[in-house]
């Protein structure tokens, strides 16, 4: 790892998000072309509320071969971000294109479900939260229940009155 991007990260894990951030800016400046440098400092002005200031950063990142953990991360933060800047399709299209490349991904999940909800796709939010609940809880009263949970997901708007 880069010497700046691990000052970067213990300037984080120390609470000094402005000092990180500018920490993050130089190891861009240094690599402009590389899709980590994006990365983190796309998720830096995340961190400091610079929403729009982070999009052409997860943007870029994404575009120059981010790849594993880190293209999961890049992609849920883009989406969430799209999100509260109020650009729903864009975060259903971007979150919907990470639960695809990484479909065991529970944020991404959880992420999508905000921008169905969102999009006033009330019925497919609530069915991805749903599976999401039954597949994660360890409460056991509602493991209890996972079955009907799992059946009735896709069938909020069913009723069966005979």
């Amino acid at each position: 790892m880069h010497s700046l991007a691990k000052k970067a990260f213990s300037l984080l894990a120390a609470g000094k998000l402005e000092a990180s951030q500018e920490t993050f800016a130089a190891l861009l400046a240094e690599q402009p072309n590389d899709p980590l440098s994006h990365y983190y400092y796309a998720s830096s002005l995340d961190r400091l509320g610079k929403e729009r200031q982070a999009v052409p950063h997860y943007e870029q990142a994404i575009a120059l071969g981010l790849s594993g953990d880190d293209l999961e991360g890049a992609l849920l933060g883009l989406g969430s971000t799209y999100r509260v800047l109020g650009e729903y399709g864009k975060a259903e299209k971007t979150l919907s294109k990470g639960c695809s490349l990484f479909p065991n991904s529970k944020p991404l999940q959880v992420f999508l479900a905000m921008a169905l909800y969102n999009n006033s796709k009330h019925s497919e939010a609530m069915e991805q939260l749903l599976y999401t609940i039954a597949d994660t809880t360890n409460d056991t009263a509602l493991k209890s229940y996972e079955k009907a949970i799992r059946f009735y997901a896709d069938k909020l708007d069913t009723t069966w009155d005979q």
